[in-house]
Order: structure tokens, then sequence, then C-alpha cells
């Protein structure tokens, strides 16, 4: 299986290439160069597997047994999920009036993230230890936005704690997490304070989350010492975490599907909350595979996808708005060019133009042709604050079930649609987050917090983090840090050949 660059100026590179790249040299996103197609047969197969065994089964299809034999493959896949909490890892809640809601974060963080780079920090580790290398990764901490730069592998507090908790104690990786102080909630600063592994090094700026990223991309924009220390993202532009997510729509679809006898195979529509569009483009792979889903895609009101699928309307807005649903907080969707790329019939030389006019311009008219096939695949909505109150406070009555600000924004698409009586197959609405940690939006519904013990002890915890204050040199700082753990890197290995 070979991977190839959604702008098509980059040589093709097997799955380490991908994994280790983040971006394509080019700015593009990488891609499988062949999708493979599942029959019928396959499907129903699949259909009777656990989560991690359907994880399982995908990533074989994308990376190759010559790189990961299938028997490492399946034990890398099971250390990366042995730290869940629920023992199906992820879990479909069957409420009333056919609300199926798929809970995707049982993880340690309390977050969908979890699964992906769960799986992804541990195909990491096994090429390292294989090539006898190390990385350093870096992460900036944008807490309630994400936004595009190729240049700054900023990302949500969600992704910050859960990159901190796949990585942590592995020999071959430290991570660098830079997080604006105060910016973040209590608890998404707490789960990355309170991790006191040799390899995690956390430093908490004070500033916003647009002065921290000007230290990353300055480190990051001199490729030469990119390239000496080993530095890389983690955040959700990575193909490895998209191929975990395809298997969220592949086990909602089994879940929710009343048979597989019919022929055609019967729809499942599956509602997805996002920001950044991973997810979403896990999805269209999944349906251009043959998986008979319906995607609907629900965000808040920062609507640039939902623009899109509606107008063909791919521009910013003038800035993000602050939503109950923060993670979903972003102004541009990057994974977005993968879709396009997808839907134009893997068009390198379209989805290049496009995304160079949008870098330059903020703004691009999608054409006639990628428009009409973006919105024959994808279903949208964008949903306010109040919206997101009323959605969680009518399903607790309902079920007495918590839902996070985030799933609120996929239920509400339900509530909408059996309300308007609309008729439509079984639907199954993704939930990213507990609701464990968002106690203010919570309490914005009228609703009474439940907090899990584990998150309770964090504040209790011995905390790290080493301040970066204003008047501080940050670049200097944090060019200083990766030289430092890369001169310990060097001293171990030599230790170690003595």
């Amino acid at each position: 299986m070979w991977y190839i660059s959604t702008r098509g100026m980059t040589p093709r590179v097997d799955f380490e290439g991908a994994l280790f790249s983040g971006y394509a040299p080019d700015g593009g996103l990488f891609m499988p160069e062949e999708l493979p197609q599942l029959c019928r047969e396959t499907l129903r197969q699949w259909s009777v597997l656990s989560y991690p065994s359907l994880v399982k089964e995908l990533c074989a299809l994308f990376i190759g047994p010559e790189l990961i034999p299938r028997d490492d493959l399946n034990d890398l896949i099971d250390r990366g999920f042995s730290r869940f909490r629920h023992r199906e890892v992820v879990h479909l809640s069957r409420l009333k009036n056919g609300l199926n809601v798929l809970e995707l974060w049982h993880g340690v963080t309390y977050a969908f993230k979890d699964l992906s780079l769960s799986c992804t920090a541990q195909f990491l580790q096994y090429f390292l230890e294989k090539r006898k290398k190390h990385v350093t990764v870096v992460v900036g901490v944008c807490c309630g936005r994400e936004h595009w730069s190729p240049l700054c592998p900023g990302t949500s507090g969600d992704t910050g704690s859960a990159a901190i908790e796949s990585v942590q104690g592995a020999k071959n990786v430290d991570i660098i997490v830079l997080l604006p102080k105060g910016h973040c909630t209590k608890i998404q600063e707490l789960q990355m304070t309170t991790v006191l592994k040799e390899n995690v090094h956390v430093f908490g700026v004070e500033g916003n989350s647009d002065e921290l990223d000007e230290p990353i991309k300055a480190v990051f924009a001199d490729v030469a010492f990119v390239k000496k220390h080993n530095l890389m993202s983690l955040n959700s532009i990575n193909w490895s975490r998209v191929l975990v997510q395809m298997a969220h729509h592949f086990f909602a679809y089994f879940q929710c599907v009343p048979s597989l006898d019919a022929h055609p195979l019967p729809p499942v529509e599956v509602v997805v909350p996002t920001g950044a569009a991973g997810n979403l483009a896990a999805g269209c792979i999944a349906q251009k595979m043959g998986l008979p889903i319906r995607l609907v895609v629900a965000v808040n009101r920062n609507d640039i996808i939902h623009r899109t699928v509606q107008r063909g309307d791919f521009s910013l807005s003038k800035a993000v708005k602050p939503t109950l649903a923060s993670a979903m907080d972003i102004q541009v969707p990057y994974n977005m060019e993968r879709i396009f790329w997808l839907l134009s019939g893997s068009d390198s030389q379209v989805t290049r133009a496009l995304m160079e006019q949008f870098e330059r311009t903020q703004s691009v008219s999608l054409p006639k042709d990628l428009h009409s096939k973006l919105s024959e695949v994808v279903t949208s909505e964008s949903v306010s604050n109040e919206t997101i109150t009323q959605t969680m406070g009518r399903c607790w009555e309902e079920n007495q079930y918590l839902l996070c600000p985030h799933s609120a924004v996929a239920v509400s698409y339900h509530y909408q649609q059996t309300d308007g009586q609309q008729p439509s197959p079984p639907r199954c609405c993704l939930a990213p987050a507990s609701a464990a940690k968002f106690p203010e939006a919570v309490l914005a519904a009228g609703l009474t917090p439940e907090t899990p013990l584990e998150i309770l002890a964090l504040e209790h915890k011995e905390t790290r983090c080493t301040p970066m204050r204003r008047g501080d040199d940050w670049t200097l700082m944090l060019r200083d840090t990766i030289e430092d753990l890369s001169r310990q890197w060097r001293d171990h290995c030599l230790n170690a050949w003595e």
C-alpha cells in the first residue's frame, strides 16, 4: 500500500513514511494511492467483529505485512487499547425514540482522540525501536480552537492530553507541549500537567494560542533543524489517525443496521460532530470503500464545513466564535483537503489549485461538479449554543443521559429529524467526549455535572509545568529543550553501545 500527496508534487511513500511526515513536503496530505473495495461477504464477516478487531482488519488493509507483520500489528493495537475503561473500548447506548449514541470516549482522557492516538503511538514506537531512532513530538495546544498552518502543529486541549497519554513513558519518544496558561479548561490543563514521566515536557505559556504558535512556527520553519532533531507533530492531519477513525463508521454501521440480508445493503445515517473534519474524512473513505453509510456533518457556529456543503463556500470567517462545543471552535478544517481530493476523483491538480488559492486568499468557491458531489455524499447542519443546551436538557429529561456539548451538536440533528417526522434510515450519532470534561456546559444546560473519581483525583496530584514568561525568548527556550533531548538520546545510545 502506497501513499500519495493530495497535491501530487511529492514522491509516494509507504505507511511508515506517511506516519512520520504529517504534512507531505508539497503542503498536501497523504492519502492511499488506491482504496480497497469491500464486497458484501467481507462486510458480513466484519459485522460480528468487536471494535478492536475492526481496527485490526482496517489497519491490515492499509499497512503492508512487510512493514508490520499481522501478529505484531494485532499486539500493537491490543496494547494501544489496554488502558480503556470499557471492555468493548467503544460502546453504543441505545436511547429512546431511535437515538443511538456511539461513545468514543472511554480512553484515559475521556475523549475520542485516545482511540486513534493510542494506536498511532504504538506504530511510532514500533518503527522507532526497529530503526533505533528517536523523535521529539511538538504540540502547541490551542484550547478552544484549531486553525490551519502547515508550519504549526497546533491542536486542541483534548489532543494535547491524549498525545501525552499515548506516548508517556516511551523510551524512543519525547513530547513537548506548549499550553496557554489559563486558556484551557481546568480539567484539560490538569490532564496535561499531572503526567510526570521523564519523556513529557509541558510548558505553560503566558500568552494566548496565537502567541504560543509563534515559537513553534519558527522552529518548524527551520527545515534543517527539524530534520536534524527528528521533530514531528501528532495533530489530526496524520494519516494514521484518520485510518483508525474509519473504524468508528464501520462499527456504527454494523451496530445499527437492521439486517445484512437485504439487497442492496440498507443504509445507516452516521452523524459526525466535527471541527477539523478528521472523522468526516474517515467516513468519506469508508463510504468509498463500499460501506453503505449516509454522512451528516454537524458543526457549531464555526460553520465553514456547513457553508462548504450547502453553498460550496470554503472561506474563513472573520474570527472564531467561542461556543460551548469549544473543541470544534476551529477556523480551518484542514482534513477537507482529503475530501476534495477523494471526490474530485483523486485529481491532485484540482486539489492543489483549490488549496493554494485558499492559502492565498482564505476564500474559495468550489467548482460546481465538486460541490454537487460533496452535497450528494454529505448533509450538514450548524447548531447554536442555545440548541446545544436545549439538546443536552432534552436528552437528560428523556433518558437520564448526559451528553457533552459536542455530542449534543450531533444529537440535535436527530431530534430535528424525528420532530419533523422525516422518514429516515437508522441513525447513529458519534459522541466524541464525555460530559465529565465539560462541567461548565452541563451547568449552562441547567444540569448537574457528574465527575468521575479519576478526574476528581487530578486536583490532588503533583503537577509539573515549566513557565514561559512574557519577556523570555520562547523560541530559544524551545530550541534549547529540543537540542537537550537530542543530546540525551545520543548519550543514551553511546552508553548502550559501550
